[in-house]
């Protein structure tokens, strides 16, 4: 009888220290819970109890979070993991509700990822004026009409005339060179290894090599966020993303980023490399 009261006392006490191993792992995981729509964020070294968990496939383009394992690792009778998400719009999220385990097993012992997501309105939006309804002025008769209108004829078909002249002698005349994409970056790029990279310019380098990477693998016709689902895939393009996430998203992380070599690729590409910045 004593026997068993130890045996079933051990039994008690060995789970309890595996439920407060696990609760104090995760815990003490390097987590990044809150975030902004459209920046990604990171939660590292996180611990989730029973067999190996991967992300949901993403059903539609409408989906208000997007999420990654970046990495995986056996921990024990659990996993460790290290995880990226990206939403589209504010609020509080639970990422548990994104995974699923690889052996099709119930994921209720998996405690809740709560996840808070804020509004960013753009740098420099304003809320526009509000229009004010004025009376028109009056022109006068139909003779004044007619000249106004034969004038307005004269000074439009003159404008044609030497505008057209005067682009055609700055095409024969211009030989500057256009600008690649590495000017572009350059300015932004210098800014950042200062520490003088705000974050919309931090925004505006990430949005200009994302548009660069969507127009070459011709991803424009998708959304945003299944945009970034299929680069984050692809073998040239998902290294950039996640060094762009370590250097942009995860300052105690910068040291692990050459910023000389991730943009190296982009020296000598044309100006038309990127319609649109």
């Amino acid at each position: 009888m004593i026997s068993r009261m130890l045996q079933s006392w051990n039994a008690r006490q060995a789970g309890l220290l595996l439920a407060i191993t696990l609760a104090t792992s995760i815990v003490s995981a390097d987590d990044q819970r809150a975030s902004t729509v459209g920046m990604p964020a990171r939660i590292d070294q996180i611990v989730l109890p029973g067999s190996e968990l991967e992300v949901l496939p993403i059903e539609g383009s409408q989906a208000p979070v997007v999420m990654r394992i970046v990495e995986a690792f056996p921990h024990g009778d659990s996993y460790r993991y290290d995880i990226v998400y990206d939403a589209r719009e504010p609020g509080k999220f639970d990422l548990k509700t994104l995974l699923k385990r690889k052996d099709g097993s119930s994921t209720d012992d998996v405690p809740s990822i709560m996840v808070e997501v804020s509004p960013v309105l753009p740098p420099g939006q304003v809320q526009p004026n509000e229009l004010t309804a004025v009376s028109s002025p009056f022109l006068g008769g139909y003779r004044l009409a007619l000249w106004v209108g034969g004038i307005v004829w004269v000074l439009g078909l003159l404008a044609i005339v030497f505008v057209g002249r005067k682009r055609k002698a700055a095409v024969g005349t211009d030989s500057s060179k256009p600008r690649s994409l590495s000017d572009r970056l350059r300015p932004l790029v210098e800014a950042g290894i200062d520490g003088k990279l705000d974050h919309a310019k931090q925004a505006e380098l990430e949005r200009m090599l994302l548009a660069y990477w969507r127009r070459k693998l011709k991803l424009n016709d998708l959304t945003a966020a299944d945009a970034i689902v299929k680069l984050r895939e692809h073998e040239d393009a998902g290294p950039l993303l996640r060094q762009l996430e370590i250097w942009l998203h995860s300052p105690h992380k910068q040291e692990d980023v050459d910023v000389a070599k991730l943009l190296s690729p982009y020296q000598n590409l044309p100006a038309d490399a990127l319609e649109t910045t």
